[in-house]
């Protein structure tokens, strides 16, 4: 089983629209959901999530994880794998 990669963004718009871009890629599954993260306890800490396991032509997602960390980051985000 593929390991599940997180880009985590501070902006809901912001991660729909990349999840939508990452489907279109390739990516699955793109979900989007809202998370509060391992030692956040300020509800308005919460971020918005885009989950992926499988990359562009059934590859790993955590394959490509300098490429997706660098687009976390063009939107004040951050990658986990």
């Amino acid at each position: 089983m593929a390991d599940t990669v997180l880009l985590v963004l501070p902006d809901r718009d912001d991660a729909e629209e990349i999840a939508d871009e990452l489907r279109a890629a390739g990516y699955s599954p793109a979900l989007v959901h809202r998370d509060m993260l391992l030692g956040e306890d300020d509800a308005e800490d919460v971020d918005w999530v885009v989950e992926l396991t499988t990359g562009p032509g059934g590859t790993p997602a955590a394959d490509r994880t300098d490429e997706l960390r660098e687009l976390a980051e063009r939107y004040d985000g951050f990658l986990t794998a």
